[in-house]
């Protein structure tokens, strides 16, 4: 099953130096059951994005926590391949959020990197000031982290996570 974790560059220089991280809390984003029934329509692929969109959403509010980071305006979503068996739905969370168990992933799961590209940080750095408030229906800071959201987030191949790291 493919998960989406929200990340940050610290955790991918993590997943780099270690071949291991833990989702933060145990949590991902994947297309559930629950999200497959409310959209009644829409081809697979399209389900994905939006599972994939919470999870760059969430790794706003990991970046709003503060924590020492080399881009603290770089939302990182890392894209994992686990069991089944691995995955509990969270429906009280949300339509895509579930929880990992175990909450390790190694390199060997990571299936694609994704982060924000120079051009978004930004947008992504005004988001990061009013996620909390978008979080409780504020509707310009819904705006505001919207414009985050609809940035380009550069793909980049497991294989390329050293290189990643050492380049940016």
């Amino acid at each position: 099953m493919r998960v989406y974790l929200p990340a940050t560059f610290a955790l991918l220089n993590e997943l780099a130096n270690e071949g291991v991280i833990s989702a933060r809390n145990g949590w991902g984003f994947t297309v559930t059951p629950a999200l497959r029934e409310f959209y009644t329509s829409g081809d697979e692929e399209e389900l994905e994005a939006i599972a994939f969109d919470d999870a760059a959403e969430a790794s706003l509010r990991l970046l709003a926590i503060g924590d020492e980071e080399k881009f603290p305006h770089r939302r990182v979503v890392i894209s994992v391949d686990v069991d089944d068996a691995a995955v509990t739905l969270a429906d009280d969370m949300g339509d895509t959020v579930v929880k990992l168990a175990p909450a390790q992933v190694t390199v060997d799961q990571v299936a694609a990197l994704h982060v924000d590209v120079a051009e978004a940080e930004p947008a992504t750095a005004k988001a990061i000031q009013v996620i909390d408030a978008s979080d409780l229906g504020d509707e310009d800071a819904e705006l505001i982290v919207g414009d985050a959201q609809d940035n380009y987030m550069a793909f980049y191949d497991v294989s390329e996570l050293g290189v990643l790291i050492d380049l940016l």
